[in-house]
């Protein structure tokens, strides 16, 4: 299922998880992006969370508000 990427996460991290998330991602053949996404989603999943459909809404009419829809 294609997800709508219309959001920006920017992180302080150290260099040390830098290079794990960097190797990890290699490993998966995925962009450094995508596996923040990926884990992001495991962890999600092993804990059982879910996002509120109202966050997507927002999201939806944000878009509208700044007329890029």
């Amino acid at each position: 299922m294609k997800r709508l990427k219309d959001e920006t996460l920017s992180i302080r991290t150290s260099a040390d998880i830098k290079q794990m998330l960097r190797l990890a991602a290699e490993r998966e053949h995925r962009s450094v992006a995508s596996m923040v996404e990926v884990l992001v989603l495991a962890y999600a999943k092993e804990h059982g969370l879910d996002a509120e459909p109202e966050a997507q809404i927002n999201a939806g009419e944000r878009k509208k508000k700044h007329g890029t829809d």
